[in-house]
């Protein structure tokens, strides 16, 4: 502590001012006598409190009370007494003393208590300035490191960009910054050895608190002619106090068509590379005009020679910490990225094997996700009711089309002819009955020959002329009415929508036998033909319908072996639910409404209105759109989808996101 620190002078009671003063004087450069505690500066103050009596705790006290309010900080007490006086006024132990001295009857023990006080003072001070830095570096640690905690949950590129640059500038203090990435070059082919030979830095982002940046993005050459192009290639920062005077050897130069342009004056620059933990640089990050006060605006160029200073080495070691962990989160959404697109590819790689193997329902899960995102989208918009308190994220929102999107991949465990069945009757089935048909034909033909045959040979020919007619009649007959039964398998082949009667007819045809070439007796119709030619709904039989209804436990079964992300891990269940029904009566699991999630609850409705719409079922015509909302108006009605949400669907005419014939 420099010998010409002040030295205040505190007589208390009983004290003689006067011989302290002598006592100190030649101890220090200035004494001032003083009756209250000063106003003392801190870091140069040395107090003696002489004389001690009962006032000596309350001096005490009011130093400590100083000293917590910040304004006597580094400032130390010598006590001048005698120490049992100090035991007594209890003050001989407070903290706050630095030395304690007899009353000054001998100047060189006073001189060297006075010495040891300052010692103290100075140790003191010196470990407060060292707890001060180990303060603000771990203040500026906790800082980078809260920063790279919001880098690191942050997946949206542009929003990611946006925060490396805004949180770069304000732990710098820079009025402003621009943030370049470095992309391949279209067209050009990679040099062994240089890395940055087929690449290019994009500028990407800029932000301005003086001015109102008109962003465009660009594109411009890695080499050392620009600053950031500099930067990239050497990988090391780069700190300019004024880049209007660059050294003359300096192998970059400063563009100053943005200040020219808007009255901006650049002066401070800070670039910093982006490397990643490959020790790849991905971009560069550059920080301009750091401000004394980062709330201060650049109005002027006064006010950027008054406010502006250089870059220091602590802002550079920020900037470079931060820049490396953006560049690892950076990297990070990239690979995000990729493995979302990867992921998206792979969903819709799945879709077009599902619609390959039915190639009738093509583009029915893109339209059922389209259908059930815009129903989600509507009830997250929702304000009152039931569903008024109903929010979607964005990704709850992705989970619902992932599941809408794969919520038939099940069909491809289905047997493809029944997955593709048109008719009630498989091709080669219905075959089968026209040869059969053909059979019946030429055995009444075939008899009938025989019965004109056996009445030429039994009668004369005039008789048996008389007798063909009546014969030809009866064949002709017969022969119609098995091409009239034909024609009413073929139309009975046809499948139905809706329940409707008009069956009758195919049981009188199953009543009907002939007789083989072997002499045996058959129906016109087998039981199992028959079965299904009376299917009063779609084209399938109730096997065959199983079997398609277990397209939704395949499903659930495929879906629940991906190892989904927290964030889409509904999507099985969500697709495995589409088919049930809020009264138990849906399938497989016949749940009821409370267990049905409502995303699959959504779904439902989408994918019913799709099946009814679709132009492009071979069983059935597209049903226009106002039958196919009375449809689903009946299903809410008897209790098998939810009212509240075809309410919604209704109001915001989500069934309007699909294209649909004769609506």
């Amino acid at each position: 502590m420099p010998a010409a620190d002040p030295l205040y002078l505190l007589p208390l009671e009983g004290a003689d001012a006067d011989a302290l003063a002598q006592a100190v004087l030649p101890l220090g450069a200035v004494v001032e006598v003083v009756r209250e505690l000063p106003a003392m500066r801190p870091d140069d103050t040395l107090l003696v409190l002489a004389a001690p009596s009962a006032r000596a705790a309350e001096a005490l006290a009011r130093a400590r009370a100083l000293e917590v309010d910040g304004g006597w900080r580094h400032a130390g007490v010598l006590l001048l007494g005698p120490p049992p006086l100090l035991a007594a006024g209890g003050v001989a132990d407070d903290p706050a003393l630095l030395e304690v001295a007899d009353p000054p009857t001998d100047p060189a023990r006073l001189a060297w208590a006075l010495a040891r006080a300052r010692r103290t003072l100075l140790e003191r001070r010196e470990i407060d300035q060292l707890t001060a830095r180990v303060r603000l570096q771990g203040r500026e640690m906790h800082e980078v490191n809260r920063i790279g905690v919001a880098l690191s949950a942050e997946r949206d590129p542009d929003r990611l960009l946006d925060l490396i640059l805004r949180k770069s500038r304000e732990i710098t203090g820079a009025d402003a910054g621009s943030l370049y990435l470095i992309e391949p070059r279209p067209g050009a082919e990679e040099v062994p050895g240089e890395p940055l030979a087929a690449k290019q830095l994009r500028f990407r982002l800029a932000q301005n608190d003086s001015r109102s940046v008109p962003f465009k993005q660009f594109v411009i050459g890695i080499d050392r002619g620009s600053v950031a192009g500099h930067v990239a290639i050497s990988g090391s920062p780069l700190s300019l106090d004024d880049v209007y005077n660059l050294p003359a050897d300096s192998p970059f130069s400063f563009n100053r068509s943005f200040d020219e342009a808007t009255g901006y004056r650049t002066r401070s620059m800070l670039v910093v590379p982006m490397r990643t933990q490959r020790d790849e640089t991905i971009g560069v990050v550059q920080l301009i005009n750091r401000k004394r006060q980062f709330a201060s605006r650049l109005r002027d160029a006064a006010e950027v020679e008054r406010e502006v200073v250089p870059f220091d080495a602590k802002c550079q070691e920020l900037a470079s910490s931060l820049a490396s962990q953006a560049a690892v989160s950076l990297e990070n959404a990239r690979l995000y990225e990729e493995i979302r697109e990867l992921f998206d590819g792979f969903i819709r790689a799945s879709v077009t094997a599902i619609e390959s193997r039915d190639p009738t329902t093509s583009g029915h899960s893109e339209r059922v996700a389209d259908l059930t995102v815009g129903l989600t989208e509507a009830v997250d918009r929702t304000e009152g009711g039931a569903l008024g308190g109903v929010r979607f994220s964005a990704a709850d929102i992705q989970e619902v089309r992932f599941a809408s999107l794969l919520h038939d991949f099940g069909k491809i465990g289905v047997r493809e002819p029944v997955l593709v069945k048109e008719k009630k009757l498989f091709g080669h089935e219905l075959d089968l009955v026209r040869q059969r048909f053909a059979l019946i034909r030429r055995g009444i033909e075939l008899h009938y020959s025989r019965r004109m045959l056996e009445q030429a040979l039994a009668a004369d020919r005039a008789q048996a002329a008389q007798r063909f007619p009546e014969l030809q009649a009866e064949c002709s007959a017969l022969l119609g009415r098995v091409d009239r039964y034909l024609d009413l398998v073929v139309q009975s082949n046809e499948p139905t929508v809706l329940d409707e009667g008009g069956f009758e007819a195919l049981i009188e045809i199953g009543r009907q036998t002939f007789v083989d070439p072997q002499g045996e007796a058959n129906p016109y119709l087998t039981p199992e033909e028959l079965a299904r030619l009376s299917i009063r709904r779609g084209s399938l039989s109730r096997e065959e319908r199983e079997e398609i209804e277990s397209h939704v436990t395949h499903t659930y079964n495929f879906l629940r072996q991906i190892p989904w992300s927290r964030d889409l891990r509904g999507v099985p269940e969500i697709a495995f639910a589409h088919h049930e029904k809020l009264n138990g009566t849906g399938y497989p699991r016949k749940l009821t409404a409370v267990a049905i999630p409502l995303q699959s609850k959504m779904m439902a409705i989408s994918d019913i209105y799709d099946a009814l719409t679709a132009n492009d079922r071979p069983y059935k015509r597209a049903v226009p759109t106002v039958r196919a909302l009375d449809i689903l108006a009946d299903e809410v009605k008897h209790g098998k989808l939810d009212t509240d949400l075809f309410q919604v669907f209704l109001a915001a005419r989500v069934f309007e996101k699909v294209p649909v014939v004769g609506g």
